[in-house]
């Protein structure tokens, strides 16, 4: 069993404590936060020890569980490697790609694994998608939200399309050799709502939209792929698939729409699928997954290197919008 220790015990801080209780791995020791009022309403609400010392939390754990905000990361985390521990930490992985450099290097010196929380890994929509993305050709997100102050800190690209970033980059397995892209800011400092333009060497076109400001939630996901259209929908977590084939006359799906493309060329078929999507708390599941990469001494399934590549092309993106906005 793992002794894993807590580092923030906000809003998200909170649903990890509460999932790392039902995970058998795990043997929760306490959590740190430096808000001793917030520390004790925690304390009381999970039955677990509030540590007054962040350094006394990570000496006595095997395992770190990083959930402050994005600011302190670099800190909690190579103050952790540097005693050997395992660090899951949630994303963005550290402020900037400097910083992660140096934590992938921190991390290699310590031997010790770390799992990046990009949580949308691990939604049940997602998982059931995977097998059915080969190799999308086009992709387009939409990853909208009313505003809420938790996560103005950074702008919309680091809070909010990171996230879709993740997913494209896990699925599309080329470099990307241009990035296009315009945000504005709206209520705060920093970009509220972007768009995002990425080309990759394969042809791969990825069209990423996020707001912080819309009247509804939306976390949609659609990738189009020779024969097939996938549509995820992370927020609904409900899939659906439209696949084109040549019409088989004997064998035709009677629920199936036929497509007559002209003279010259075989009527198609679409048929329309819905794939169960199983059930899965997606935070819970990602931290049972680090545990078994410790105790199996395998990769975690999101490493360190994921977190910086899905940060780095989050800063091209933040660049590009910055040279947008003077007019360069």
């Amino acid at each position: 069993m793992l002794k894993i220790g807590v580092l923030g015990a906000g809003h998200l801080g909170r649903i990890h404590i509460q999932c790392i209780r039902g995970i058998e791995q795990y043997e929760l020791l306490g959590f740190y936060d430096p808000d001793e009022s917030n520390a004790q309403q925690v304390a009381e609400e999970f039955q677990t020890e509030p540590y007054s010392s962040l350094e006394d939390l990570i000496n006595q754990s095997d395992v770190v569980d990083i959930v402050t905000p994005t600011v302190s990361h670099f800190d909690c985390a190579s103050r952790a490697l540097k005693q050997s521990k395992h660090v899951f930490i949630e994303k963005p992985v550290v402020a900037t790609p400097h910083e992660a450099m140096e934590l992938i290097k921190i991390a290699q010196e310590a031997n010790a694994k770390v799992q990046v929380g990009h949580v949308e890994r691990f939604n049940p929509a997602f998982l059931a998608a995977r097998p059915y993305i080969q190799n999308p050709m086009f992709i387009e997100t939409h990853r909208l939200a009313p505003f809420n102050p938790r996560g103005t800190d950074v702008p919309v690209v680091l809070d909010l399309m990171i996230h879709d970033i993740d997913i494209v980059l896990s699925v599309v397995r080329s470099n990307v050799r241009k990035i296009n892209a315009s945000g504005v800011p709206i209520l705060s400092d920093t970009p509220d709502i972007a768009n995002a333009r990425l080309e990759f060497d394969n042809g791969c076109v990825a069209n990423l939209t996020a707001s912080r400001i819309s009247m509804k939630m939306m976390r949609k996901s659609r990738f189009f792929q020779r024969d097939a259209y996938i549509a995820v929908d992370f927020l609904d977590k409900t899939l659906e698939i439209i696949r084109m084939r040549d019409l088989d006359p004997g064998n035709a799906n009677p629920f199936s729409m036929v497509v007559d493309l002209g003279p010259d060329r075989a009527a198609r078929e679409l048929l329309i699928e819905k794939p169960p999507v199983q059930p899965v708390n997606a935070i819970q599941h990602e931290l049972e997954l680090f545990a078994a990469s410790i105790l199996c001494d395998t990769n975690p399934p999101v490493t360190i290197f994921d977190g910086y590549n899905a940060l780095e092309i989050a800063y091209r993106i933040i660049e590009k919008i910055n040279h947008s906005s003077l007019g360069l």
